[in-house]
Order: C-alpha cells, then structure tokens, then sequence
C-alpha cells in the first residue's frame, strides 16, 4: 500500500496493444516500463524531469529492480500507477510503486527500483541538493 506520509505521485493511463501478450494480458516486461513512467511522472510532479536531469550531467542508473505480480491487467483497461520514494541516500535512492485498476482500485502491481546517479562518464556522484530535499516529503 503507498504510504500516506510523504508525497506520492499518481498518473493513469490505457494499456497499449503492444504492451499485451497473445492473450490480451499485459507482458511482466511492460510493468517495468510502467515504473519508468512513474518515476519520471514523480520528477516532474516535484519540479524536475529526467531529460533536465541528464542535461546536468548525470543519470540515474537502475541497480536493482522487484515486482510482484498480483493479478493480470488487460488490454483497454486503464491502470494508476503511484510513485514515492522509499529511500534517499546522498548517491542512490529507491523508488517504491503500487500498479492498479483505475476502474476498481485494486492492487495489481508492487514493487520497488534502486538507482545510482552517475555522471556521463560513469563515475559515482552525488544527487543534485533539489532531488535530496524531497526525501520524506
């Protein structure tokens, strides 16, 4: 369940054709890429984007990632995707979400992604002062 003590970041969507699989039921796969959208929803519900975030001289880079499938999401369905931060560090943070069915409110989908910033050149760095002070807000 997301928390109710800090912020969390919502969006809704339709599943895509492409992101079903012969069944019409969406692809583990596709999940992924809805925790991507989630997360750059999260920034620029903050403030911020990713596409500013790179232009800075960093990244993001994935170093871990958990999902946990508990129930099918269909084609033509439309999902909510929320999206907070479960933990910052000076270099990394993880990302905590909560797929589910818009027209239901069911939890579909939970998982998390950890992330080390990076500069261009692949070096360690330490997250910009703007992303460190939405840890716990």
């Amino acid at each position: 369940m997301a928390p109710t003590d800090r912020f969390v970041a919502e969006n809704t969507f339709h599943i895509r054709y492409v992101e079903t699989d012969a069944m019409g039921i969406v692809h583990h796969t596709s999940y992924i890429i809805y925790f991507e959208e989630g997360r750059s929803n999260y920034a620029r519900q903050r403030g911020s984007n990713y596409a500013q975030f790179e232009q800075e001289g960093h990244y993001l880079a994935v170093s871990e990632v958990d999902a946990r499938y508990i129930k099918a999401a269909q084609y033509g369905q439309q999902l909510t995707i929320r999206c907070w931060i479960e933990e910052m560090k000076s270099r990394g943070l993880t990302f905590g979400y909560e797929i589910l069915s818009t027209a239901t409110s069911e939890v579909l989908v939970t998982g998390y992604t950890k992330h080390i910033c990076i500069t261009h050149e692949g070096q360690v760095a330490k997250l910009p002062d703007e992303w460190r002070k939405w840890a716990g807000t």
